[in-house]
């Protein structure tokens, strides 16, 4: 769905790509709602066309679903440092320590269609916040990387914020992640997905 400026000023329903994990669909299915993390998504904004000025809305979308998986990667590496600091403080309090759990090393992004978004170009191009919590009715489209994805997904988690500051070997490594293709799903298949992984 195209964005808009009267979209994003809440006057219309805007598409926009909400940066997720595999813990954080298992909470939209038993919640049936979910409300992204600083409340922040992306989409094709105004900002972003003028940046893709060649771009059709499908290309444009395409951008907006990139930068959402690279938030998603953030999401990862925040799970796993989270993962490590609670077996270090289990390991610390005598606790049984040493049961490290990894994060499942798969971006999701879900599609939604919302209203109330604003524009946040101060932050970046495809950038808008959101004024509520999203709800699976809402919900277009689910992308999550496939499980041949998981070895790359997991040392693009490791420099994501290298590749952020322009490290080239970082980059390198980011864009190996990247050529992996979300898979698309249906938001009534995603119990059924969950269930596999």
């Amino acid at each position: 769905m195209p964005a808009s400026s009267e979209a994003a000023a809440g006057k219309g329903k805007l598409r926009v790509y909400i940066p997720a994990t595999v813990p954080m669909l298992r909470e939209l299915v038993a919640e049936r709602e979910i409300r992204a993390i600083n409340d922040t998504a992306f989409a094709v904004t105004p900002a972003l066309r003028e940046a893709y000025a060649s771009g059709d809305d499908e290309e444009l979308a395409e951008v907006a679903m990139i930068e959402a998986g690279r938030a998603a990667l953030r999401l990862l590496a925040q799970e796993r440092e989270a993962a490590l600091l609670a077996d270090e403080t289990a390991a610390d309090s005598d606790e049984d320590g040493g049961d490290y759990s990894a994060p499942v090393y798969r971006r999701a992004v879900i599609a939604a269609d919302v209203t109330g978004a604003t524009l946040r170009p101060d932050l970046d191009d495809a950038v808008v916040r959101l004024s509520a919590a999203v709800t699976y009715k809402q919900i277009a489209s689910v992308h999550v990387d496939l499980a041949d994805a998981e070895p790359a997904i997991a040392k693009a988690v490791d420099v994501i914020d290298a590749a952020d500051i322009g490290d080239e070997d970082a980059e390198f490594v980011l864009g190996d992640a990247e050529d992996h293709q979300l898979a698309w799903y249906a938001a009534q298949e995603l119990p059924f997905l969950l269930d596999l992984l």
